[in-house]
């Protein structure tokens, strides 16, 4: 009631209800973003073609910054740019043996491309290399590439990764949304319930930064 009684003044101080729902909408908007953080930032993808052109410059005056060029490649992933991408990991590749980071992202590149066998490979050897890396995310990626062909193995990944987001509500979450994908739908619905748990039961100062996953599994039941 409150807020149909919002919207009715706004119309009746601008005049016109469409510019109402737009000042709600905006109001909506900067909530979230201010306390939840499920609507996507609006300046995220100017901050990011800002980081790329830098980065572009500085490996323009020093082709052997490898740290810039791995920067630059995993933005150019970020915005779905694999192939150039793909150029830049290969050409560090010599100097990133022991990087479990630069492996998955090779291996991110490869699965996009439909290399499933070599992706693969590569993004196991980064988790060879680092169990944890990516807080465990490689796992549900490669279950993503084998929901459809290879159920049986789409769920192994599953539970690898489950065993290392354990009490997270990030990790619930997206462990809920691979359930749900693999149309296991119970399995799905306690994820999601079992991140909403997590969150109850977390202190305040941590509670902002797992309100977005928590939220967004309330939405999911």
């Amino acid at each position: 009631m409150g807020k149909i009684f919002g919207f009715f003044l706004l119309w009746r101080l601008l005049g016109n209800p469409f510019l109402a729902i737009l000042v709600i909408l905006v109001i909506v908007y900067l909530l979230d973003r201010r306390f939840v953080g499920v609507f996507p930032s609006l300046t995220k993808p100017f901050k990011r073609m800002g980081q790329s052109s830098r980065l572009r410059t500085q490996i323009s005056m020093n082709p052997n910054d490898i740290s810039s060029k791995h920067e630059l490649a995993r933005l150019l992933i970020d915005r779905k740019k694999d192939a150039e991408a793909m150029k830049l990991l290969e050409s560090i590749e010599a100097q990133s043996e022991d990087s479990a980071e630069f492996w998955d992202d090779l291996g991110t590149v490869y699965l996009r491309q439909g290399n499933t066998q070599k992706g693969e490979n590569y993004v196991l050897k980064a988790l060879e290399l680092n169990p944890r890396v990516k807080y465990g995310r490689p796992y549900l990626r490669l279950a993503d590439v084998y929901k459809n062909s290879d159920r049986d193995k789409a769920v192994d990944y599953v539970h690898r990764f489950q065993e290392i987001q354990s009490s997270s509500c990030e990790g619930y979450y997206l462990l809920g949304m691979m359930y749900k994908d693999l149309d296991r739908k119970e399995e799905a619905l306690a994820a999601f319930q079992e991140s909403i748990n997590i969150y109850r039961s977390l202190p305040k100062y941590k509670k902002r930064q797992e309100r977005k996953w928590a939220v967004l599994s309330m939405m999911k039941k």
